[in-house]
């Protein structure tokens, strides 16, 4: 089926108070099983990019793109396609070509006013290209090879008043908050703070994301869906999934050499992980407010 939007699937998770899974790619094996375990699970899925995915494959975001966007064309459940975490000017100027609905601009790492200045930028260029804008307040960390953050260490977390003058300020349609989980978690023992979340929620007229969500347990997704939470990134398990799945197999087949028989197990057991996700997050959803 044609490409439907970011905007339109976290708008509609957040008026039915339940959450859309997004999950970042970096090989066709990536998005070919993302398709197929939400396929696998009967729900719409967000297919997303980093920028740290691009740089991986030479600076190119074109040919993963064209591949996520002919995977969405043939899927069995609607598929949007996302621009994650982009820092660069120049990847976000490329993503409404190539078929990205959305993009999280990555201002995070900056002080408050320099983040809020280049995200408001940001978003009225997104705006201006029919782009949904997401942006980031507080300290998820894990990025870019820097150890998963103390998400208890003071001023990691989100703040409810600064969040709801950032959106006012910055225009943009969705806010990824801190509230305990990290990215790059290959455990999943994060303890999310759920009175902060339902503070946020309260705060914040747009809808709330959480990154990171690879290193949160079953139990505490359900809550942040009841919570608030109407987007959930997922990247790290898809690739544990990957990882362990061929580390075993090459175990057993020490003599194997064609690539398509590992990357075949690699790309089921991920298929397998994006449809458990979907079906956790499909059973949650939060009480009307």
């Amino acid at each position: 089926m044609p490409l439907v939007t970011t905007g339109e699937l976290v708008t509609r998770a957040a008026a039915d108070r339940s959450a859309v899974a997004a999950f970042n790619v970096i090989t066709l094996e990536h998005v070919e099983a993302v398709v197929a375990g939400a396929e696998s699970a009967g729900c719409p899925v967000v297919l997303q990019v980093s920028e740290n995915a691009v740089k991986f494959r030479y600076g190119r975001l074109i040919p993963l793109a064209r591949a996520a966007v002919a995977a969405a064309e043939r899927a069995g459940v609607p598929v949007a396609l996302h621009l994650d975490h982009v820092q660069s000017d120049d990847l976000l100027r490329q993503a409404p070509a190539v078929g990205f609905s959305s993009v999280m601009y990555d201002a995070a790492r900056l002080p408050y006013l320099d983040n809020l200045a280049a995200t408001k930028a940001a978003a009225a260029w997104a705006h201006a290209q029919g782009l949904w804008i997401e942006a980031e307040l507080g300290r998820v960390g894990g990025k870019n090879g820097a150890p998963p953050l103390d998400a208890h260490a003071p001023g990691a977390r989100t703040d409810p008043a600064q969040a709801s003058a950032f959106v006012a300020d910055s225009g943009v349609d969705a806010l990824a908050v801190a509230i305990g989980s990290s990215h790059a978690m290959t455990t999943r023992t994060a303890a999310l703070d759920h009175a902060l979340l339902k503070r946020l929620s309260a705060a914040v007229d747009v809808p709330l994301v959480l990154h990171g969500s690879s290193g949160v347990p079953d139990g505490e997704l359900t809550e942040a869906v009841a919570g608030g939470i109407a987007k959930v990134n997922v990247g790290t398990a898809l690739n544990i999934a990957m990882t362990t799945a061929i580390r075993d197999f090459l175990a057993a087949h020490p003599d194997a050499v064609d690539s398509r028989t590992y990357l075949s197990v690699g790309r089921e057991a991920m298929v397998r992980t994006v449809a458990g996700i979907i079906t956790v997050l499909a059973g949650a959803r939060g009480d009307a407010p």
